[in-house]
């Protein structure tokens, strides 16, 4: 299309953008209302009761959570992958047969996760024009305001995940001519389609789609600014705001103008753009160089009270041994915000060089593997999103709050046998169903749980399945159950003034007080 067309149907749009998009029909037939498909995943999933909905409302967020953690790795991954392989393209390497593998997987599961957060947008979009006459001719109660609220905002914050995910990493790949191509290719053996990038991209760039988006962020700043005190203090409306307005597609969303969205629309069907991953509208930004950060961003809001302390990592030389039980705090993170509980994450201490050649494992076959690692101080075996992995002391010390736990009735071999099977998890993958009868995947909670395995732990069944989650681990340090503590900071600082009665306090009765913290 040369600049004259592109001229003169930018002119011809302009009274259509002018006057919006006709304005939806007022929905006043049942029928109408059922065949909607946000009305259908209501009708399936939440009952006809205030009571009911209340109840499938909070499993779906829970969900969420899952599909967002998915999404977060999964983006991870894919810069990771975008980034070496750029790198050896601009060094004229070919793509090897792996690289070729990985893309195609990634690709696939790029499309599985698009599908799902294509799902949770779509599920809760009605909510923004319903009213009481839609309840009440579906024959359900009304929901309240304050879900209604929290539904249209989980609804946003798939949307802008979606657009996250385009802009943060796929755009990577749309950028590159190879890769570009590559993508774009049928792939019978993985069931790939043809152009499924420019499917991809056609969407990112729809007008439609930005629109809608738009709706729900002008409703969603409206309602947002009258909530009470009380109900910001809701861990589901907490946790779905924070990922609504630290996504780096909020305020771009916002800003787009019709005219621009066209021009990218006219670009793309041209030939794929080259100009989104350095150049998105008048900002000129340089999207490359903030990928990381950014998505970093969508999970950590600033260093942790314990970070880079050399005072803290002498006290807890001075007192951790090899098979300790850490957990952790980290208010300031994402993910913490939505784990049940006070405690958000929980890890093992294997111990040092000279601690595992005391207890006469440093030469067992599942020790010797990770003797390097160990040598660099790496003896934190913990449960994150790409899997269970190896960290030094000082990397786990971004955070808040750390709870030193220690069972003192294991003798040396009962210690060592726990600490070959924590390394027996290494690599295993990061269980986002978070089901403690599982042993392929773990979360890092299920780590203690399946390594320390003479104590009863508590359960919570969630979703159908049996959770643990890392209060639950430092219950057992209450009440005088099995598990003793070693050392505890909090906010920062060392609590040597009654700390378990502190533990107790923060993480509430519940815990607390549940029939299985005593032995």
């Amino acid at each position: 299309m040369g600049t004259n067309c592109r001229t003169y149907f930018v002119i011809f749009m302009i009274p259509f953008i002018l006057l919006g998009c006709p304005a939806q029909p007022v929905v006043d037939n049942k029928q109408t209302i059922r065949n909607d498909p946000c009305w259908q995943h209501a009708l399936k999933t939440y009952g006809t009761t205030a009571k009911t909905m209340t109840r499938a409302f909070y499993k779906e967020i829970a969900d969420y959570q899952s599909l967002v953690e998915e999404s977060l790795t999964a983006r991870a991954e894919m810069i990771k992958l975008a980034k070496r392989l750029k790198d050896n393209i601009r060094r004229d390497k070919p793509l090897s047969g792996y690289d070729l593998d990985t893309l195609n997987r990634g690709l696939l599961t790029y499309l599985k996760l698009r599908k799902k957060l294509y799902g949770a947008a779509e599920s809760h979009e009605c909510w923004l024009n319903t009213s009481a006459e839609t309840f009440e001719a579906l024959g359900i109660e009304p929901i309240s305001p304050e879900n209604r609220l929290k539904g249209i905002m989980l609804s946003l914050s798939a949307a802008l995940q979606l657009y996250d995910n385009y802009l943060l990493a796929i755009s990577v790949f749309e950028e590159d001519d190879k890769l570009r191509r590559f993508l774009n290719e049928r792939d019978s053996g993985y069931d790939i389609g043809h152009n499924e990038l420019a499917k991809v991209t056609d969407s990112y760039n729809s007008f439609s789609n930005r629109e809608r988006v738009r709706t729900a962020i002008k409703f969603y700043e409206a309602e947002v600014a009258k909530v009470s005190s009380s109900f910001q203090e809701d861990s589901h409306f907490g946790y779905l705001k924070l990922l609504i307005e630290q996504s780096a597609s909020y305020n771009m969303t916002k800003s787009y103008s019709p005219l621009y969205i066209i021009g990218r629309k006219l670009d793309f069907f041209g030939a794929v753009t080259s100009d989104i991953l350095y150049h998105l509208g008048n900002d000129g930004m340089n999207l490359f160089s903030q990928l990381f950060g950014d998505t970093i961003g969508l999970v950590e809001t600033r260093t942790g009270k314990l970070y880079n302390r050399p005072d803290v990592l002498d006290i807890i030389a001075h007192r951790i041994k090899a098979g300790d039980i850490l957990a952790e705090k980290t208010p300031f993170r994402l993910t913490d915000k939505f784990i049940p509980g006070y405690f958000g994450h929980a890890a093992i201490w294997i111990g040092t060089e000279v601690e595992l050649k005391r207890l006469g494992i440093w030469n067992h076959p599942v020790v010797e593997k990770y003797h390097e690692q160990i040598q660099k101080a790496h003896s934190v075996v913990e449960a994150l999103r790409p899997g269970i992995v190896m960290n030094s002391m000082s990397h786990f010390l971004n955070i808040d709050d750390i709870v030193i736990l220690r069972n003192p009735k294991l003798d040396g071999k009962a210690i060592a046998e726990r600490i070959i099977l924590t390394l027996r998890q290494m690599g295993k993958e990061y269980d986002f169903n978070f089901d403690v009868e599982t042993t392929d995947k773990l979360v890092c909670s299920e780590l203690v749980y399946t390594v320390y395995t003479g104590i009863e732990w508590p359960t919570k069944k969630t979703l159908g399945r049996f959770t643990v989650s890392p209060d639950n681990i430092v219950s057992k340090a209450l009440n005088d159950g099995p598990l003793k503590l070693v050392a505890f900071f909090h906010a920062g600082e060392l609590v040597q003034d009654n700390p378990l009665e502190l533990i107790s306090q923060l993480m509430g009765d519940e815990i607390a007080k549940s029939p299985l913290n005593p032995r």
